[in-house]
Protein backbone atom coordinates (compact mmCIF):
# COMPACT_ATOMS: atom_id res chain seq x y z
CA UNK A 1 0.00 0.00 0.00
CA UNK A 2 2.79 2.39 0.94
CA UNK A 3 4.70 1.56 -2.28
CA UNK A 4 1.56 2.23 -4.32
CA UNK A 5 1.10 5.62 -2.63
CA UNK A 6 4.73 6.60 -3.36
CA UNK A 7 4.38 5.42 -6.97
CA UNK A 8 1.23 7.55 -7.40
CA UNK A 9 3.04 10.55 -5.91
CA UNK A 10 5.93 10.11 -8.36
CA UNK A 11 3.61 9.85 -11.35
CA UNK A 12 0.96 12.45 -10.45
CA UNK A 13 2.90 14.52 -7.90
CA UNK A 14 2.19 17.99 -9.27
CA UNK A 15 -1.50 17.28 -9.87
CA UNK A 16 -1.89 15.85 -6.34
CA UNK A 17 0.03 18.85 -4.92
CA UNK A 18 -2.26 21.28 -6.76
CA UNK A 19 -5.44 19.62 -5.47
CA UNK A 20 -4.04 19.22 -1.95
CA UNK A 21 -3.12 22.91 -1.86
CA UNK A 22 -6.70 23.84 -2.76
CA UNK A 23 -8.23 21.61 -0.10
CA UNK A 24 -5.84 21.53 2.85
CA UNK A 25 -2.32 22.74 2.33
CA UNK A 26 0.63 22.30 4.63
CA UNK A 27 0.79 18.51 4.75
CA UNK A 28 0.86 18.30 0.95
CA UNK A 29 3.58 20.96 0.81
CA UNK A 30 5.72 19.09 3.34
CA UNK A 31 5.28 15.92 1.24
CA UNK A 32 6.35 17.91 -1.84
CA UNK A 33 9.46 19.15 0.02
CA UNK A 34 10.39 15.55 0.86
CA UNK A 35 9.78 14.46 -2.75
CA UNK A 36 12.08 17.29 -3.92
CA UNK A 37 14.69 16.18 -1.39
CA UNK A 38 14.73 12.61 -2.76
CA UNK A 39 14.75 13.86 -6.36
CA UNK A 40 11.21 13.04 -7.52
CA UNK A 41 9.94 16.61 -7.93
CA UNK A 42 11.47 19.97 -8.87
CA UNK A 43 11.78 22.78 -6.32
CA UNK A 44 10.55 25.81 -8.32
CA UNK A 45 7.85 23.88 -10.15
CA UNK A 46 6.49 22.58 -6.82
CA UNK A 47 6.34 26.09 -5.36
CA UNK A 48 4.65 27.38 -8.51
CA UNK A 49 2.02 24.58 -8.53
CA UNK A 50 1.36 24.70 -4.76
CA UNK A 51 0.99 28.48 -4.90
CA UNK A 52 -1.52 28.21 -7.75
CA UNK A 53 -3.47 25.60 -5.77
CA UNK A 54 -3.61 27.75 -2.65
CA UNK A 55 -4.56 30.78 -4.77
CA UNK A 56 -7.34 28.85 -6.55
CA UNK A 57 -8.85 27.61 -3.28
CA UNK A 58 -9.00 31.09 -1.77
CA UNK A 59 -10.39 32.59 -4.99
CA UNK A 60 -13.13 29.96 -4.93
CA UNK A 61 -14.09 30.88 -1.35
CA UNK A 62 -13.91 34.59 -2.21
CA UNK A 63 -16.38 34.19 -5.09
CA UNK A 64 -18.65 31.95 -3.04
CA UNK A 65 -18.90 34.88 -0.63
CA UNK A 66 -19.27 37.45 -3.42
CA UNK A 67 -22.16 35.73 -5.23
CA UNK A 68 -23.93 33.90 -2.39
CA UNK A 69 -24.03 36.45 0.43
CA UNK A 70 -27.55 35.69 1.74
CA UNK A 71 -27.19 31.94 1.40
CA UNK A 72 -23.85 31.90 3.25
CA UNK A 73 -25.21 34.02 6.07
CA UNK A 74 -28.17 31.67 6.53
CA UNK A 75 -26.34 28.36 5.95
CA UNK A 76 -23.25 29.17 8.00
CA UNK A 77 -25.12 30.67 10.95
CA UNK A 78 -23.07 28.55 13.38
CA UNK A 79 -19.88 30.11 11.97
CA UNK A 80 -21.13 33.69 12.56
CA UNK A 81 -18.54 34.27 15.31
CA UNK A 82 -15.73 33.41 12.90
CA UNK A 83 -17.24 35.72 10.26
CA UNK A 84 -17.40 38.51 12.85
CA UNK A 85 -13.73 37.97 13.71
CA UNK A 86 -12.76 37.87 10.02
CA UNK A 87 -14.56 41.19 9.38
CA UNK A 88 -12.96 42.74 12.45
CA UNK A 89 -9.51 41.63 11.28
CA UNK A 90 -10.13 42.98 7.75
CA UNK A 91 -11.20 46.38 9.11
CA UNK A 92 -8.24 46.55 11.47
CA UNK A 93 -5.45 45.17 9.25
CA UNK A 94 -6.73 45.67 5.68
CA UNK A 95 -4.77 43.92 2.93
CA UNK A 96 -2.38 42.39 5.49
CA UNK A 97 -5.10 40.00 6.69
CA UNK A 98 -5.44 38.65 3.13
CA UNK A 99 -1.70 38.03 3.20
CA UNK A 100 -1.76 36.37 6.63
CA UNK A 101 -5.04 34.40 6.49
CA UNK A 102 -3.28 31.19 5.36
CA UNK A 103 -1.59 30.99 8.75
CA UNK A 104 -4.76 31.55 10.82
CA UNK A 105 -5.99 28.09 11.72
CA UNK A 106 -9.77 27.87 11.78
CA UNK A 107 -10.24 31.02 9.69
CA UNK A 108 -8.63 30.03 6.41
CA UNK A 109 -11.88 29.45 4.54
CA UNK A 110 -13.94 31.99 6.47
CA UNK A 111 -11.69 35.00 5.76
CA UNK A 112 -11.83 34.78 1.92
CA UNK A 113 -15.61 34.22 2.09
CA UNK A 114 -16.14 37.14 4.47
CA UNK A 115 -13.98 39.40 2.25
CA UNK A 116 -16.07 38.28 -0.74
CA UNK A 117 -19.22 39.39 1.08
CA UNK A 118 -17.80 42.93 1.45
CA UNK A 119 -17.22 45.40 -1.40
CA UNK A 120 -13.46 44.71 -1.36
CA UNK A 121 -11.89 44.88 -4.84
CA UNK A 122 -11.76 41.43 -6.50
CA UNK A 123 -8.63 42.40 -8.51
CA UNK A 124 -6.80 43.62 -5.43
CA UNK A 125 -7.76 40.48 -3.50
CA UNK A 126 -6.56 38.24 -6.38
CA UNK A 127 -3.18 40.00 -6.64
CA UNK A 128 -2.48 39.91 -2.89
CA UNK A 129 -3.78 36.34 -2.71
CA UNK A 130 -1.47 35.14 -5.54
CA UNK A 131 1.66 36.71 -4.04
CA UNK A 132 0.71 35.42 -0.59
CA UNK A 133 0.13 31.88 -1.95
CA UNK A 134 3.57 31.68 -3.57
CA UNK A 135 5.28 33.03 -0.44
CA UNK A 136 3.32 30.50 1.69
CA UNK A 137 4.37 27.65 -0.63
CA UNK A 138 8.03 28.75 -0.41
CA UNK A 139 7.94 29.06 3.41
CA UNK A 140 6.50 25.54 3.86
CA UNK A 141 8.27 23.62 1.06
CA UNK A 142 11.81 24.98 1.58
CA UNK A 143 12.44 23.63 5.14
CA UNK A 144 10.90 20.27 4.17
CA UNK A 145 13.27 20.15 1.18
CA UNK A 146 16.37 21.03 3.23
CA UNK A 147 15.48 18.75 6.16
CA UNK A 148 13.95 15.93 4.11
CA UNK A 149 16.30 13.27 5.52
CA UNK A 150 15.53 14.27 9.11
CA UNK A 151 11.77 14.30 8.42
CA UNK A 152 11.97 10.84 6.82
CA UNK A 153 13.91 9.52 9.83
CA UNK A 154 11.34 11.01 12.18
CA UNK A 155 8.48 9.47 10.16
CA UNK A 156 10.20 6.06 10.22
CA UNK A 157 10.63 6.32 14.00
CA UNK A 158 7.00 7.43 14.43
CA UNK A 159 5.85 4.50 12.30
CA UNK A 160 7.74 2.03 14.51
CA UNK A 161 6.74 3.75 17.78
CA UNK A 162 3.27 5.03 16.85
CA UNK A 163 2.08 4.80 20.47
CA UNK A 164 4.37 7.76 21.34
CA UNK A 165 3.03 9.80 18.43
CA UNK A 166 -0.63 9.69 19.42
CA UNK A 167 -0.41 11.64 22.72
CA UNK A 168 2.07 14.13 21.19
CA UNK A 169 -0.15 14.82 18.18
CA UNK A 170 -3.24 14.91 20.40
CA UNK A 171 -1.60 17.37 22.79
CA UNK A 172 -0.42 19.57 19.92
CA UNK A 173 -3.89 19.67 18.31
CA UNK A 174 -5.50 20.40 21.68
CA UNK A 175 -3.00 23.24 22.27
CA UNK A 176 -3.69 24.77 18.84
CA UNK A 177 -7.45 24.48 19.34
CA UNK A 178 -7.28 26.05 22.83
CA UNK A 179 -5.08 28.91 21.59
CA UNK A 180 -7.46 29.81 18.77
CA UNK A 181 -10.52 29.57 21.01
CA UNK A 182 -8.84 32.10 23.35
CA UNK A 183 -7.97 34.31 20.37
CA UNK A 184 -11.58 34.10 19.15
CA UNK A 185 -12.91 35.11 22.60
CA UNK A 186 -10.39 37.99 22.74
CA UNK A 187 -11.57 39.43 19.40
CA UNK A 188 -15.24 39.01 20.29
CA UNK A 189 -14.68 40.74 23.64
CA UNK A 190 -12.96 43.68 21.89
CA UNK A 191 -15.81 43.87 19.41
CA UNK A 192 -18.42 43.86 22.21
CA UNK A 193 -16.51 46.63 24.06
CA UNK A 194 -16.46 48.73 20.88
CA UNK A 195 -20.25 48.59 20.53
CA UNK A 196 -21.09 49.22 24.22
Amino acid sequence: MEDLFIRELKEYGYFILFLWSIIEGEMGLVMAGIMIHIGNMQYFMSIFVAGLGGFSGDQLYFYIGRFNKKRIQSKLYKQRRKFAIANLLLKKHGWLIIFMQRYLYGLRTVIPMSIGITQYSAKKFALINLISAWIWATIVITPAYFYGAEILSLLAYAKQHWYFSLPIVGGFLFGVHTYFRKLERHFLKKRAQRYT
